[in-house]
């Protein structure tokens, strides 16, 4: 990448609910970027994909689950260097199974209640659930 260059990266993310739990994925601790955090999965779209296309299928390669992806709960923007900046969509995203196959970006893989999620999640994914209303949505215990 040239010095002066700058890029905008667009990336999707499900919230994936099994039986009133959401899944989250641990970031290997060789990550460049946010290793060992917990999160959501999803990530980056490729050029000409649909949105839930991308998440479908990013989804199937990091968890092995295949997941119906429903309506988006936020989007939100931000840089991840000076050079980087982030657009991140968030869908709601059921899965029928609960069985879970990490792909090597994932270290390992945890169904969460809403507690736990309040525990593992970095702040700034928290105030998105806030801000957004994920905590209200029924099916989350």
């Amino acid at each position: 990448m040239a010095k002066n260059s700058r890029s905008i990266i667009v990336a999707v993310k499900g919230v994936i609910l099994n039986q009133g739990r959401v899944l989250l994925v641990q970031r290997t601790q060789a990550d460049a970027v946010g290793a060992g955090t917990w999160e959501c999965a999803g990530g980056k779209i490729e050029f000409g994909e649909g949105l839930e296309d991308a998440l479908a299928r990013e989804i199937k390669e990091e968890t092995g689950l295949t997941v119906a992806v429903g309506d988006l709960l936020y989007a939100t923007s931000f840089l991840t260097d000076q050079a980087r900046q982030l657009v991140l969509l968030t869908y709601l995203c059921r899965s029928g199974g609960d069985k879970v196959q990490l792909s090597e970006e994932h270290s390992q893989y945890l169904w969460c209640t809403r507690n736990e999620l309040q525990e593992l999640l970095p702040a700034g994914i928290l105030e998105d659930f806030t801000r957004s209303g994920v905590w209200e949505l029924p099916e989350l215990v």
